[in-house]
């Protein structure tokens, strides 16, 4: 995997520089890293690995609160000239197809866990190497983690990258996310803090 294009774009937060990474250009689904244009690397950086999901970053889904959390994290990089990398594992890795049949298990009562479980997958499907690969390429190895998942943080240390501090990234339960966000919490150990 390697770079193969990236511009400078404006957005609500700021300019961030866009650039996708894939094996080949022809990629119709690359991942992708946005970099705010006060980047540097004198510091860790603040940086958040935010794996797509779709129903919430696109469509505003409240059944997550992943849209949240993507919206949050780039403001938070636009402050801190930070990094935010996207990578394509949508559904914490089993795909849009399996995430909405997950979605119809859950409304017949499973939790987010059990419900990929219920579909043949682990719990939580992702891997980090491609982040990884991502922030030696932009040069980091000292970071400010933006997250709320332990085992994120250990992946990226195992891997080599020096995880200086981790900064919470806790969105306000709604009604339709707290079963979502209490089992992320109580099964999956997510620091939410959720009474």
């Amino acid at each position: 995997m390697e770079r193969q294009a990236d511009v400078m774009i404006p957005t609500r937060w700021g300019n961030f520089k866009m650039i996708a990474y894939a094996d080949h250009d022809s990629e119709k689904m690359p991942h992708l890293a946005m970099v705010h244009e006060d980047f540097s690397l004198e510091q860790p950086v603040l940086v958040r690995i935010h794996s797509e999901g779709r129903t919430g970053d696109v469509w505003g889904s409240r059944r997550c609160d992943c849209g949240e959390q993507l919206d949050k994290a780039m403001e938070i990089a636009a402050l801190h000239g930070g990094v935010v990398v996207y990578l394509r594992q949508e559904g914490r890795g089993i795909g849009i197809i399996n995430k909405i049949k997950a979605y119809r298990l859950q409304d017949a009562g499973l939790n987010t866990i059990d419900a990929n479980i219920h579909l043949g997958f682990e719990a939580d499907e992702r891997s980090y190497e491609t982040a990884v690969m991502i922030l030696k390429d932009l040069g980091i190895s000292r970071i400010r983690l933006l997250t709320n998942n332990p085992e994120k943080i250990d992946a990226l240390t195992i891997q080599g990258i020096e995880v200086i501090e981790r900064i919470p990234l806790i969105i306000q339960p709604q009604s339709g996310n707290a079963g979502y966000l209490r089992a992320k919490q109580d099964h999956m150990g997510h620091m939410l803090d959720m009474k």
